[in-house]
Parts: C-alpha cells; sequence; structure tokens
C-alpha cells in the first residue's frame, strides 16, 4: 500500500467575506475538528463551538470578515505570524492569546496574553497545548545567526479529544521533533532558505509518523517532491493544501 495523496480538489470550501478556502474535517472522541486553510502559515480550528486561529496575519486574509478568536495561537514575531491588525480584528473581551516572549513584548495589549515557553503547557477552555522548540540549525543569515535561533518560537501540540495537532511553526527537522510521539495530524513547514527542504520533512515525518501530514509554509515549494519521497510510506496520509 502506497501513501495516500489527497489533493486539493478533495477538500470542502467554505467562504469568509469575498474569499473561499479549503476546509478538511477531522473525527475526534469528543466531536469534529474542522481544519481551516488560510495560507502560508496561518489556520483556523474549529471545536466545540469554539475558533483556535494560529499565526493570523492580514497577507492571508481579511480577519475582519472571520469568526472572533476564543483562542489565537503565535509561533514567533516575524511579520508573516505575528499580525497586530489581525490580532485586533480578531479579539473578544475573553480572546486567549498564546505566544513567546518576544511576541509578548510587541503586543499593544497584553492583559489576556499568556506567554509560554519550549517545554512549558497549558489548558485554556478544555483544550490542552504544549510548546515545543522551533529553531534553525543550517539555514542562517549572511552574517551567521540563525533565521530562527533557539529558544526564540514556538511549535504547538494541540490535544482536540483523542487528536493531537502539531503545529510546528518556523523550524528545521530538529531533534526535538524527530522524537514526537503520538501525533495524529502534523503541520511542517517546507520553504527555503527559512525552515525546510522537502527531503527535511520527509526526514521528520518518517522520526515520527503522524498519521496525516500537511505541509505548509511552502511558498513555491514543489510539493510533488515530498509526495515522491513519501510514497512508499504505509503509515503518513500526505494532504495537499493551498497554503503558500
Amino acid at each position: 500500500m502506497k501513501t495516500t495523496i489527497i489533493l486539493l480538489f478533495m477538500s470542502n470550501l467554505i467562504s469568509f467575506g469575498q474569499k473561499k478556502y479549503e476546509q478538511d474535517i477531522i473525527q475526534t472522541s469528543k466531536g469534529d475538528l474542522k481544519i481551516t486553510f488560510i495560507g502560508h502559515g496561518s489556520l483556523m480550528f474549529e471545536f466545540q463551538g469554539k475558533f483556535i486561529h494560529v499565526d493570523p496575519v492580514m497577507q492571508s486574509a481579511d480577519y475582519s470578515t472571520m469568526p472572533d478568536a476564543d483562542m489565537i495561537l503565535i509561533t514567533h514575531q516575524h511579520g508573516d505570524h505575528l499580525d497586530l491588525n489581525a490580532i485586533s480584528a480578531l479579539k473578544k473581551n475573553d480572546t486567549e492569546i498564546i505566544l513567546t516572549e518576544k511576541c509578548f513584548s510587541m503586543l499593544k495589549e497584553s492583559a489576556s496574553a499568556r506567554k509560554i515557553s519550549n517545554g512549558s503547557s497549558i489548558e485554556l477552555k478544555g483544550i490542552n497545548i504544549y510548546a515545543i522548540p522551533a529553531y534553525n540549525i543550517q539555514n542562517k543569515r549572511p552574517d551567521g545567526t540563525p533565521f530562527h535561533p533557539k529558544g526564540e518560537g514556538n511549535g504547538y501540540i494541540i490535544e482536540f479529544g483523542d487528536k493531537r495537532v502539531l503545529v510546528a511553526g518556523d523550524t528545521e527537522n530538529i531533534p526535538e521533533i524527530k522524537t514526537l510521539k503520538g501525533i495524529d495530524i502534523a503541520f511542517l513547514p517546507m520553504n527555503l532558505p527559512y525552515t525546510m527542504t522537502p527531503a527535511m520533512v520527509a526526514n521528520a515525518a518518517l522520526a515520527f509518523k503522524p498519521k496525516v501530514l500537511y505541509p505548509y509554509h511552502f511558498g513555491d515549494t514543489n510539493t510533488s517532491e515530498l509526495i515522491k519521497l513519501l510514497e512508499k510510506e504505509k503509515d503518513i496520509e500526505v494532504r495537499i493544501r493551498q497554503m503558500k
């Protein structure tokens, strides 16, 4: 049996404002999880009537047309992941914002924000969230500093009922990712020079074996390269969605 390839047209479409987005529905022990693919590093999860936005940025969507956030998760401080205008458009009185130390210092309103660092966890609104490292080892700026230094950014493992979802943030195939266990759904970034090559994504996926793998944040990377690398793998379902 070969890896199942789910193509773009097989997802549902949902509209917000004048734009349509792809959406997948995953069954969990506590109800359906709806995953909406906004673009680049931006995602939206709907679970038990709650909306969780990850790295919302206005370059991917007009967030004034989208559901208000019960939770917002920010992986790191770069402008394609942290957008104060998008946060403002989504925020309501009881919105919980989970972010890194650097992101916290950049917020205009921090009363509802909770800093969480690598290795920490938090339970909010009945959902467990774990922060894991996200950083570069190989990919660096001309001066030798990594695009994403260790300790600055978070990846997040989010538990929806019996399903564990990894949103890896901007990272490479670091040891901390390759030793993960029990991941059902994984979002792994795939663009150079900032994150991973298709070979790095395949290497990480083969190490921790998510049941469903979504490459995201992939820009102009040829996603067929990843499909080819994993075509003989029985236990990983690769799904390609519009996440440039």
